[in-house]
């Protein structure tokens, strides 16, 4: 699968432009701020529905404009797909496939897989664990649609018996009988969302781990781990045993959603702490070529890889190792940003692979370099 062909209009800094793209690697380069990590962010919004980096449709319309429209032609296997995005203010986002609106956006998801990697990925190290379950959730969702519906109901019934919880204690009124139901549902769910991720890390770990020394040449030895309530005691009575507990914090304190990924470096320490930001970013863009292996093995074909700001804390030998390894036949469509062309078109030549620059000044294309 690649994509053809892009158009933006009053998206964020850009007021029009089109752009034709080689089915290999294509770089836009340009001063920062200039613009070119919004066309990457076009790209997330054909594949993903919304932005990558902020949720705020209306925030994405260029200002002093009502609207905003992206769209994009895809080839795949001589089959070419049509996706536009349009976002008026204060109106519902328009989401079609060859002019045809989807009825949930949900239905979207999966199509034109695709994976981002950025320098906002730190998060994914340096925050909270909901970041690493949001990682998990996203890879799987966009190769298995009930999925998603499954973890679409587990999050409804948290919210419903973290409301219950919640009225115990501001009404002084204490239904058993809904209590024990929501937990049943919460379990049925949980179990369905546990098993998968399970499944998924055991297929996922050892493609993470061969990207991972192929990109450190085995300097450092790294580990991923996932950890759940649900592997050591049977979902049920965590909730049962949970409850005195979960009654004084008002929420529901066990289950998968405090689910977790351990990563760890040098024998079991830390990586938050203990790595440094050229291992962090070695681990983090081992994790995204991982996730792009599964979406290859699960749909058959190659996603869309997008490399933002991708150069900086990486040294030039694994920079270099990096640009070989994705321009190899294993990956497909690479897309990237930099700020310098010639160093980009320097390191293309060397490894003998075709790429289309575009000089981006000011939120505009001003042709190939």
């Amino acid at each position: 699968m690649w994509l053809k062909h892009l158009s933006v209009l009053n998206f964020k800094n850009y007021t029009e432009s089109f752009l034709d793209f080689l089915p290999e690697t294509n770089a836009f380069t340009g001063q920062n701020g200039s613009g070119k990590t919004n066309l990457l962010d076009a790209i997330h919004y054909l594949s993903l529905c919304k932005s990558f980096f902020n949720p705020i449709d209306s925030q994405h319309i260029k200002k002093g404009e009502d609207w905003f429209m992206v769209q994009g032609e895809f080839d795949r296997e001589l089959l070419c797909d049509t996706v536009s995005c349009s976002i008026k203010k204060n109106q519902k986002k328009q989401f079609k496939k060859n002019k045809k609106e989807y009825g949930r956006l949900a239905d979207h998801i999966g199509q034109f897989p695709l994976v981002m990697i950025s320098p906002n990925d730190t998060s994914i190290i340096m925050e909270g664990s909901e970041e690493r379950r949001k990682f998990i959730d996203n890879v799987i969702s966009q190769t298995d649609n009930r999925y998603l519906d499954i973890l679409i109901n587990y999050n409804r019934i948290l919210l419903q018996r973290n409301t219950l919880l919640k009225n115990i204690r501001e009404k002084g009124v204490f239904d058993v009988g809904l209590l024990e139901v929501l937990n049943l549902q919460l379990v049925e769910f949980g179990e369905q969302i546990y098993a998968r991720r399970q499944q998924f890390m055991e297929e996922f770990l050892p493609q993470f781990m061969r990207y991972y020394q192929f990109l450190s040449d085995d300097a450092e030895q790294v580990t991923l781990v996932y950890e759940s309530p649900l592997q050591n005691k049977d979902f049920l009575v965590l909730l049962n045993e949970s409850l005195e507990k979960d009654r004084a914090l008002e929420r529901t304190s066990v289950g998968i959603h405090k689910d977790d990924l351990l990563f760890s470096i040098h024998e079991g320490m830390p990586l938050k702490k203990f790595g440094s930001q050229g291992q962090q970013k070695s681990f983090l863009i081992a994790l995204k070529l991982a996730q792009y292996a599964f979406f290859k093995d699960k749909k058959q074909f190659k996603p869309l890889l997008l490399l933002d700001d991708i150069f900086d804390k990486l040294d030039e030998n694994r920079t270099k190792k990096l640009m070989q390894l994705v321009s190899e036949d294993e990956f497909g469509q690479l897309f990237l940003t930099d700020t310098d062309a010639h160093r980009i078109r320097r390191i293309f030549e060397e490894i003998g692979q075709p790429i289309r620059i575009f000089d981006i000044q000011g939120g505009q294309v001003n042709g190939q370099v």
